[in-house]
């Protein structure tokens, strides 16, 4: 199993920063890509961010230029810098990793879901 550990959310004003972090452990043989989702109330879970294994990112049109992912793959960790935030942004935020894990024979596929963090913007 992979399991992965969000942290950071909170209540922040408009304009204001965040910081999430997500750290992945258990039997994990590589990850490939890991991502940011959020889910606001009324609304279905979507893609804000994803970083590959490579380095290269993908965003959501509403948060580019605002939010960074970033990823430490040495610590199997990523990390969303929300920057300029909007009330339109609260939500829960998950993350999620994709990736091979560790068997007892060849590595197996695994994708795996942090808890989820709130994130409120408000003043």
């Amino acid at each position: 199993q992979v399991q992965l550990a969000e942290s950071g959310g909170g209540l922040v004003q408009p304009g204001g920063s965040l910081r999430l972090s997500c750290a992945a452990s258990g039997s994990i043989f590589r990850i490939d890509s890991m991502a940011w989702y959020r889910q606001a109330p009324g609304k279905e879970r979507a893609l804000v961010a994803d970083i590959r294994s490579g380095g290269n990112t993908n965003y959501v049109d509403s948060v580019k230029g605002r939010f960074t992912i970033s990823r430490d793959n040495a610590k199997n960790t990523a990390f969303l810098q929300m920057n300029s935030l909007k009330p339109e942004d609260t939500a829960v935020y998950y993350c999620n990793a994709r990736g091979l894990r560790t068997t007892r024979s060849y590595p197996d596929p695994f994708t795996s879901w942090g808890q989820g963090t709130q994130v409120t913007v408000s003043s």
